[in-house]
């Protein structure tokens, strides 16, 4: 992949990758740190590149964010509804994230299931894409939707 394609492919995606990795942890300023770390292994790996950009990005940015857990051993905390609408994205995604209750209810519920709900509902993936990314199989991505969709059900209802 030559560097302007790159920088081309990223362009398209790079305000969703932000506000997919704001979603997970619940920190605008972290989860730009983590876009950037995972920009950087990306552009260092882009020579081994083949298939769906968007999704081999996403899935080197939810190994980052992976990876900033096990280290930090992160606890996540709400996003400020105001920092949440600060993040770059097209219209259509930003009415969703900008529901606050929905926000504080995902950041209740385990990781894997906030991962699966975020990329199917906010990122309009599909599931063989959100499998790809989390490295999980599909039967397991349609279990954590659903089971994630009852879990805010619950949370929302309260």
């Amino acid at each position: 992949m030559t560097r302007e394609r790159f920088i081309s492919e990223t362009r398209k995606c790079q305000g969703q990758l932000r506000r997919f990795l704001a979603s997970l942890c619940g920190d605008a300023a972290l989860a730009d740190d983590i876009a950037q770390e995972a920009l950087m292994r990306a552009f260092v790996m882009s020579g081994r590149f083949s298939g769906n950009f968007k999704a081999w990005l996403f899935r080197i940015a939810y190994n980052c964010f992976i990876d900033n857990l096990r280290k930090a051993h992160m606890r996540t905390s709400e996003l400020d509804s105001a920092e949440a609408l600060h993040v770059a994205g097209d219209c259509e995604s930003d009415v969703a994230f900008r529901n606050e209750e929905l926000q504080r209810a995902l950041l209740k519920i385990p990781e894997k299931e906030r991962t699966a709900i975020v990329l199917h509902y906010f990122e309009d993936l599909k599931i063989n894409e959100i499998s790809s990314i989390m490295d999980i199989p599909s039967g397991t991505v349609k279990y954590y939707l659903s089971i994630g969709r009852n879990h805010l059900k619950e949370l929302i209802r309260l």
